[in-house]
């Protein structure tokens, strides 16, 4: 889901880099000094997530896992995709360096609005706070696929094949996805349930 260089209008790039860096500042003020452990394995977690990639077609896939990142750290999964899509592009060239703004508003706000939504859920019963991270990771990566859609279209009217089969390629992905957020969820409710606060 990364976009990569030349692709997006300057007006594009721009946007995308003032909403992160309001993104970035939001999350760096969240984060407490106890935190900083658990916001760098959950960097390193979606890092490795989006090395390992799918063949999809003529395309391949991968797992983000921004959903899990946001239901956890709230705006600090801003500062914690940042480094990960920094990461990712410095040593693999997946995105690109004039995309960063882009790439990260487009999986970090819609971590930010699965914590909103959907962090209480993961407090409850087995079976809610499975159903929750299911949702948050789910709708996290539909989010996500839908901002990069809509930054490809404003970039160029033409680009809204590309968006659409962006977006198509991505539903089982995102459904993939909620299924493995669920699980981790459950997870982290059994070992260590302060994690989910």
């Amino acid at each position: 889901m990364h976009i990569s260089e030349g692709v997006l209008s300057a007006p594009v790039l721009l946007a995308g880099a003032v909403l992160s860096l309001i993104g970035l500042t939001l999350g760096l003020r969240k984060i407490k000094n106890e935190d900083i452990p658990k916001v760098a394995v959950l960097s390193s977690a979606f890092f490795v997530a989006s090395l390992i990639h799918i063949p999809i077609g003529p395309a391949s896939a991968h797992l983000v896992l921004n959903g899990l990142v946001g239901m956890l750290l709230g705006w600090s999964a801003f500062p914690a995709i940042f480094v990960g899509l920094v990461l990712q592009a410095l040593l693999f060239q997946f995105g690109g360096l004039t995309t960063l703004g882009v790439n990260t508003f487009a999986m970090s706000m819609p971590a930010v609005i699965s914590y909103y939504i959907f962090r209480k859920m993961l407090k409850k019963s087995k079976n809610i706070a499975f159903i929750g991270g299911a949702l948050g990771g789910t709708s996290a990566v539909l989010l996500g696929t839908l901002f990069i859609s809509m930054a490809l279209i404003e970039t160029e009217k033409s680009f809204f094949a590309v968006a659409l089969t962006l977006f198509t390629m991505h539903l089982p992905i995102a459904f993939t996805e909620g299924i493995v957020t669920g699980f981790v969820v459950l997870y982290l409710k059994k070992l260590k349930p302060e994690a989910l606060g």
